[in-house]
């Protein structure tokens, strides 16, 4: 979600308070902690963003063998020291340098399977994908555990949905299937968008008092 798309939604949200009779003005913490949460959610949905576009960035180039697939899974890596470092905004240093070393795992575990799978071993390729699956539990029992709104089996099941859409990427890549590709990625777009939702919708749920 762009600044051009926030701006004039928060002032919607803010008009619509006014009609229903709740004057900003007069509830001084209105417009301020409606500005918190519009904001999280817009942040979260840009590090998140930047993880599935870097993720297809990585496997468009790692597919075709292209030079900047380095520089793309160095960009990659970063962007979950990014993640990390939003969550220690709420849970701490500890927890957000937990968060980081669990998604660079994650990023480490795809790298291992498109490998695998380019190359066409089906031994590692399985290998890499129950890795990749056992680490999206221990995400989601890490979250779940930091905070009661985030229950296990949903971020279980949104974990899983991110990992099946990416690999339908790796194989539209692989086989060539343009068409599906697209589709792919618009699937694996649209679910982290949610996903991205879901963990805001939590956070300002826990910190109330910060929004």
């Amino acid at each position: 979600m762009n600044r051009l798309i926030v701006a004039p939604l928060l002032a919607g949200m803010v008009q619509a308070a006014a009609v229903a009779g709740v004057s900003p003005a007069a509830h001084g913490h209105t417009t301020t902690a409606l500005s918190a949460a519009v904001t999280l959610r817009q942040n979260m949905r840009a590090l998140w963003s930047d993880h599935v576009i870097w993720t297809r960035q990585y496997i468009v180039a790692a597919v075709a063998n292209q030079p900047d697939q380095v520089a793309a899974a160095g960009r990659l890596m970063r962007n979950q020291e990014d993640i990390g470092a939003a969550v220690a905004a709420y849970y701490g240093p500890q927890a957000g340098a937990r968060l980081t070393e669990l998604l660079k795992a994650h990023i480490g575990i795809a790298v291992d399977l498109v490998k695998a799978a380019k190359a066409g071993d089906t031994a590692a390729e399985r290998q890499a994908d129950r890795m990749w699956h056992r680490n999206a539990e221990e995400i989601a029992d890490f979250l779940s555990t930091a905070n009661p709104n985030w229950p296990r089996e949903t971020l279980i099941e949104m974990m899983n949905a991110h990992l099946s859409t990416t690999a339908d990427e790796v194989v539209a890549r692989l086989t060539k299937n343009w068409e599906q590709d697209v589709r792919a990625f618009d699937a694996v777009y649209g679910h982290i968008l949610t996903m991205s939702d879901a963990l805001s919708d939590g956070i300002i749920k826990q910190f109330p008092d910060r929004f």
